[in-house]
């Protein structure tokens, strides 16, 4: 069952839901400053121009609140590869199903593009396990590991 929380809806992301992704994202504390930043800027793409920007944005609500968020696209210069690039959920309500429902829709979604390959680009900070675990109980391999790339001492 894809909703696993009574009344869990998806749609399309908008204008009017950015003040809302922007809340979740700095409550979720995996996130520093910085790339919350980030993450704006490709929300601001996305919607700048929601058709030609290369990014699609899904929503979660529950009773007209939203309660998650995935960002993803195809990847540059590739044939049919993928990047999940955002994906975040209300803290309060994290391992309810937000989440899954949001990736399963995506990857529906880019598999009807005839998308071949998803990549999802993460870190190997303590506080990231969880997000990682996550990944890796959808099926998701760790294909390579990058030491040091984010930060000194950390792996992926």
């Amino acid at each position: 069952m894809l909703n696993q929380l009574e009344g869990l809806t998806t749609r399309e992301g908008t204008a009017a839901d950015k003040a809302a992704i922007m809340h979740i994202l700095a409550q979720t504390p995996e996130f520093t400053p910085p790339e919350v930043v980030v993450a704006e800027e490709v929300l601001d793409c996305y919607l700048g121009n929601p058709v030609d920007s290369g990014y699609y944005v899904l929503v979660a609500e529950i009773a007209a609140q939203m309660v998650g968020y995935i960002c993803y696209g195809p990847t540059p210069l590739t044939e049919s590869t993928w990047d999940i690039y955002w994906m975040a959920t209300t803290p309060a309500l994290k391992n309810r199903g937000i989440g899954k429902t949001l990736l399963t829709l995506a990857e529906e979604h880019i598999r009807a593009k005839g998308g071949r390959l998803i990549l999802i680009e993460t870190s190997s900070k303590p506080s990231y396990e969880n997000t990682r675990g996550f990944y890796q109980a959808r099926g998701y391999d760790v294909v390579s590991t990058i030491p040091d790339f984010y930060a000194r001492g950390t792996i992926w």
